[in-house]
């Protein structure tokens, strides 16, 4: 099966993250969106994106059509699944797939020569790059279920302190003289990753594939590091796509950090005001602040 995620119109308000890539390649949970399809409908992917990105993200020759903002459920995998040729599922106004063999139909024109079929149920859309650490403890769980299914965890040495059993253990991954608290979430250590002596970790967590977290550091919940990585210091709710490093003492919360970046020691992130306010962000589509509802909202 061969499917295309397209953009929509999040592809703007999502930039900057989105100006070097698309909007399903984003890291939500422990994969990225096109990866959640791709595991759900055991699926060949493409991306249908900006002009200037679709050399480096090709389309494939596809018929299932995917809003590339949308995380997987089940409801909407069996909605998905139940579209027939000229037919487009729809939330209100919002396109969330299309089965076509039409090759002149997108989403732009979906609503206007298709079959809108209305569904009911809930799902997670990344609109704005806040949503990302939103609603990553939700997403984590999701991926941490659809990655473990039918699995056997790993062990972890006994040098450990394991504090709740929802802990999987992929193949090479390592841990030692750490504490792993899982009561408000599961923990995920991707292949080949390394826990160092004396980190404390909180669920939910999710440390990806060849990534480090050194020692000493503090990790809270609703965080994912993601594969290629090394992180240290202290990590609150935030999301690292991958092949960055944040390796040092410092504090990053309530944050998203692309790939290939670098923070350097001893650096601190405010995720909140010195008045409590609202914080807002730029948004690029707009040209102009844009409030984002939190309290808390760190390094975009």
């Amino acid at each position: 099966m061969k499917i295309n995620l397209f953009d929509d119109k999040s592809w703007l308000s999502l930039r900057p993250l989105t100006f070097t890539r698309p909007v399903a390649d984003l890291r939500v949970g422990i994969l990225t969106i096109a990866e959640k399809w791709a595991k759900h409908l055991n699926a060949d992917f493409g991306y249908q994106t900006q002009d200037y990105l679709q050399e480096k993200y090709p389309a494939k020759a596809a018929s299932l059509f995917i809003n590339g903002a949308i995380c997987p459920n089940e409801a909407l995998l069996s909605a998905i699944s139940s579209l027939k040729d000229g037919e487009v599922l729809v939330k209100g106004d919002l396109v969330v797939a299309i089965f076509t063999t039409n090759a002149t139909s997108t989403y732009e024109n979906a609503l206007s020569q298709l079959k809108p079929i209305a569904f009911q149920g809930d799902f997670t859309y990344i609109q704005f790059p806040e949503d990302i650490f939103s609603c990553n403890h939700n997403e984590l769980v999701a991926d941490f279920a659809l990655l473990t299914k039918g699995k056997t965890s790993g062990a972890l040495s006994g040098t450990n302190t394991l504090i709740g059993d929802n802990i999987f253990v992929e193949e090479g991954a390592t841990a030692e003289c750490s504490t792993f608290n899982s009561l408000q979430g599961p923990i995920y250590l991707g292949k080949d990753s390394q826990v160092w002596e004396g980190c404390n970790i909180r669920g939910s967590f999710a440390l990806c594939e060849d990534s480090q977290v050194k020692m000493g550091a503090k990790i809270y919940g609703k965080t994912t590091i993601g594969p290629h990585s090394r992180v240290g210091g202290e990590i609150n709710n935030a999301v690292i796509w991958g092949y960055s490093s944040k390796g040092q003492d410092g504090y990053l919360g309530n944050a998203v950090m692309g790939a290939w970046c670098n923070i350097g020691a001893d650096s601190n992130n405010s995720n909140l005001k010195n008045n409590y306010s609202e914080v807002r962000l730029w948004d690029y589509e707009k040209e102009s602040f844009r409030k984002t509802g939190l309290q808390f909202c760190g390094l975009i």
